[in-house]
């Protein structure tokens, strides 16, 4: 996608360029269009290195901002490079019902951190929510998370090279400052890996429970109904 801005025309996108995003407010992918743009001619003169612009989202029509870093400055131009930073993120979702209190208290923050685009404070809050949720799985519950994770790598098909400070991550046993630098690409593989642990050690279960239960209790009254009067 080649985006510019021009001093005469303004923002100038190729018709079939138009993209899409996960809108922050209504959390629908949907396409984008600009609402707007930067003064040229304040860009030309200051030159700064990157560009807000404010796009409206075509589904609920809220604003969106992003920030694109400047490829060159022309005469009467200004091109960005394609690749953009959302300044508001689409929060993230899970189940939180399910979890413990302590552990849905952490992961929250841990998520918070990742829409912030936080990613080492949200390694950080990933291994303190991963220690409560071993706690309350009780007797070798970081083994059996250990066993939930290694199958997740497997599905995914993650080489270990790559998976390796994930693990360091959730399982590491030094301190806070043993923790591995993650970028961007690193906390998307241990969002979704934390949100698959999660699943399978509470979300299931809790599900599965719940279902049964109320199978039984439909079960129960049927039985009642059929049985004969005095």
């Amino acid at each position: 996608m080649t985006i510019t801005i021009e001093r005469e025309h303004g923002l100038r996108q190729h018709a079939d360029e138009q993209f899409g995003l996960e809108c922050p407010y209504c959390n629908v992918y949907s396409h984008v269009s600009a609402q707007a743009v930067p003064n040229v001619t304040a860009l030309l003169r200051d030159k700064p290195k990157h560009v807000g612009l404010v796009y409206q989202c075509d589904a609920c029509n809220a604003p969106i901002f992003l920030r694109f870093a400047v490829k060159e400055y022309g005469t009467d131009s200004v091109e960005l490079f394609q690749n953009f930073v959302e300044l508001e993120r689409p929060k993230e979702r899970f189940p939180f019902s399910y979890l413990p209190k302590q552990t849905e208290i952490l992961f929250r923050e841990a998520l918070s951190c990742y829409t912030h685009n936080s990613f080492n404070a949200f390694a950080s809050m990933c291994r303190r929510s991963a220690m409560s949720a071993f706690d309350a799985i009780g007797t070798d519950g970081k083994l059996r998370a250990f066993d939930e994770v290694m199958e997740a790598q497997h599905i995914a098909e993650i080489d270990d090279d790559s998976f390796e400070p994930i693990k360091n991550v959730l399982f590491g046993a030094g301190n806070e400052d043993d923790l591995p630098l993650l970028n961007r690409a690193q906390a998307g593989v241990l969002l979704e890996v934390m949100k698959d642990m999660f699943y399978q050690c509470f979300v299931r279960r809790g599900k599965l429970s719940r279902a049964i239960k109320v199978r039984r209790f439909f079960v129960q009254e049927a039985s009642k109904g059929m049985r004969p009067s005095a």
